[in-house]
């Protein structure tokens, strides 16, 4: 039997149900279907993984694959549609992670001991003044927008930013000389 007309008898019968002949099919064109995904993406261990999703995938559509069709040009088509796919959701997750590098707030050049003495600082305040100095100081709110957030009075957000900010100075160590 020619190797076309081997494929053809184990088609039909992974079509009738039998997972030993489709594992017949996935012996027989697993290599050329990695070499293949290897060349397509230059990443290997990529290769491999869309070559297992392509046969996971192949099993499930092995009814779809007509009667006489290469199975290896059928895998392969599969393959490469699965290689498109994660290209086009890498590019997305790049796109995500560059807009999220974009928004985020620059380092801060305090060194690790001072952000550490900052947030333990921060975790002595009241929780009212904690959240005011968190709105107002880390996230750049103005106090009426604080008041509105936190459905307090403009005073008291004034009044719990300047208690705040004197704590978290003293705190760090550093001088006051806006007071």
């Amino acid at each position: 039997m020619s190797p076309a007309g081997f494929d053809e008898a184990l088609v039909a019968a992974a079509q009738s149900g039998s997972t030993e002949a489709f594992s017949r099919l996935v012996e027989r064109h697993q290599q050329a279907l990695r070499t293949f995904l290897r060349r397509a993406c230059g990443d290997w261990a990529a290769a491999d993984d869309l070559a297992q999703e392509t046969f996971l995938a192949a099993w499930s559509r092995i009814g779809r694959l007509k009667a006489g069709a290469s199975v290896r040009a059928w895998l392969c088509g599969i393959g490469y549609n699965k290689h498109l796919t994660a290209m086009r959701s890498a590019g997305r997750e790049r796109a995500r992670a560059a807009r999220y590098e974009a928004d985020r707030p620059p380092p801060s050049d305090a060194a690790p001991e001072d952000r550490l003495a900052l947030e333990a600082a921060m975790g002595e305040l009241p929780t009212e003044q904690r959240a005011c100095v968190a709105l107002c100081l880390a996230a750049d709110f103005s106090h009426a927008e604080a008041a509105e957030a936190l459905a307090i009075p403009l005073g008291t957000v004034k009044s719990h930013i300047s208690r705040g900010r004197a704590r978290l100075l003293q705190a760090l160590g550093v001088c006051d000389d806006a007071s």
